[in-house]
């Protein structure tokens, strides 16, 4: 298993550079930079997919920040994904209310980390939409 994503097109097996969003009340298909996190109604697309994609008639192709960098995997992420899989299996304890951490001293770790660095900090959540501000 890669820790890449892949093109969502069918049958085509390379990595994802590029992320589609369709602006429906724009009447426009926005292609960009791979987005930080797969999201529902987005498609992650690689080099050839996305620089031959087209729009319906009658739209807009939109496409966001120029030539799109193959994904290169940083030591951070490998970090984070050990975090995680220790994470995942260490026991779960139920800790009393009063030997609870609160949520400023835990150490951010993984993807937390990761986020904190970027300057991304989540604010809030819509549905499956995560709201991120800048710090």
């Amino acid at each position: 298993m890669g820790l890449t994503r892949g093109c969502s097109k069918t049958g085509c097996a390379r990595p994802a550079v590029a992320t589609l969003t369709y602006a429906y009340a724009d009447r426009a298909v926005v292609v960009g930079p791979l987005a930080t996190y797969a999201e529902p109604h987005t498609y992650d697309l690689c080099l050839e997919h996305a620089e031959r994609m087209t729009a319906p008639r009658g739209w807009d192709v939109v496409r966001v920040g120029g030539e799109f960098p193959e994904p290169a995997l940083a030591a951070d992420d490998l970090l984070a994904l050990a975090d995680a899989v220790r994470e995942a299996g260490r026991p779960r304890t139920r800790r009393p209310a009063e030997s609870r951490p609160t949520e400023s001293r835990t150490a951010s770790r993984g993807q937390a980390s990761a986020e904190a660095d970027s300057g991304a900090v989540e604010s809030g959540r819509r549905g499956h939409l995560r709201i991120l501000r800048d710090s």
